[in-house]
């Protein structure tokens, strides 16, 4: 598969000392890759460079094998759409999707055809005549979308396209993307904090830290073997437990554990509330008693106030959940723990 972007060694500081470092990314034609992180993790700066929106101190970016890292915007292979849809407002739809069309010279046949088949794509046919103030917020996204559809970018940029949507809408809108990129072959870079939407959307997660790179993986790597304790504690929930690792276990309380990574001393246990397993109270298992129990739609969480003073969090199926009460006491076993060392910057967020 080739190479469609590639991103060598970018770094763009800012004068508060935010900014991105080393940012080194490849992405294949046709891929959705989603750059994820909290607020001033950089993801943005990143999109922006790509975009040509921002100039990088130093590094390279190449689309098919050229660099644009001295292009204007208007001159790269790139369109963006952003969260606000940036719409004309006293301008048809026709109008704002014929706009760069008219401006690269195509006939107006080649318009018509090429704006009709980017409404069908994006779900809105016939809607030509209308004007933005007309349309949903869903429905102005689908526009600004298919706006940068007809453009046919090498590469596709989106800015947290769907955030001023809710939820439901999000969902759908989310559903509709990965539709058109499964269509166009189009290849993306998506820029999101939400990790539910990274986790849904996207062949690949980028999960950025300060302005750097914490992991590069497959959504499911991502989740399931988390490179860091910062991954772990942003993708998904996620109990964390003080233990301490000696030889082939890590001791968690009266529970043990494998320690496959041949850790020593201090660690954080992390476990998925999935993974985690309620008996019979044991002797030889972690030991707690039953805090709370909440029926949320087809399965439940169980909140167990263990031994060692924290809680744990299980999801079991709702009907497990009849044979628990509040305050008994439980065993509890973990299907899955990954361990990180226990320093300084365990203790936070």
């Amino acid at each position: 598969m080739s190479i469609q972007l590639s991103i060598k060694d970018l770094s763009k500081r800012y004068r508060t000392g935010e900014g991105v470092s080393d940012i080194n990314l490849d992405v294949a034609k046709g891929e959705l890759v989603t750059l994820l992180g909290p607020s001033g993790c950089g993801k943005t700066t990143v999109l922006r460079s790509i975009g040509g929106f921002l100039e990088p101190d130093s590094g390279d970016i190449q689309i098919e094998g050229r660099s644009v890292v001295k292009l204007p915007p208007e001159k790269r292979p790139t369109t963006m759409v952003f969260q606000s849809y940036n719409l004309w407002p006293h301008m048809s739809v026709y109008e704002n999707l014929a706009f760069g069309l008219k401006i690269r010279k195509k006939s107006k046949a080649e318009i018509r055809e090429a704006v009709a088949g980017a409404l069908r794509l994006v779900r809105l046919p016939g809607a030509e005549k209308k004007l933005p103030g007309q349309l949903s917020g869903g429905q102005q996204q689908r526009v600004a979308l298919a706006r940068s559809l007809l453009l046919q970018p090498a590469v596709l940029l989106l800015d947290e396209p769907f955030s001023a949507l809710d939820a439901k809408l999000r969902h759908e809108m989310r559903e509709e993307l990965r539709e058109i990129q499964a269509q166009t072959g189009l290849t993306m870079v998506f820029v999101t904090h939400d990790q539910e939407e990274a986790l849904a959307l996207s062949d690949r997660i980028v999960v950025m830290n300060n302005g750097r790179v914490e992991q590069i993986g497959e959504p499911q790597r991502i989740y399931d073997d988390p490179a860091s304790l910062y991954v772990a504690r942003f993708i998904g929930k996620m109990n964390f437990l003080d233990g301490t690792a000696q030889g082939e276990f890590i001791r968690v309380g009266r529970g043990e554990f494998p320690n496959p990574k041949g850790l020593a001393g201090p660690v954080i246990a992390a476990v998925r509330p999935e993974d985690v397993r309620i008996g019979a109270a044991d002797d030889r298992a972690l030991s707690g008693r039953i805090k709370q129990s909440m029926v949320l739609g087809h399965y439940a969480e169980v909140s167990i106030e263990t031994e060692t003073g924290g809680t744990v969090r299980s999801f079991l199926p709702k009907d497990a959940v009849r044979e628990l009460d509040i305050g008994q006491n439980v065993g509890i076993s973990f299907a899955k723990t990954i361990a990180y060392p226990h320093t300084n910057e365990s203790t936070g967020g």
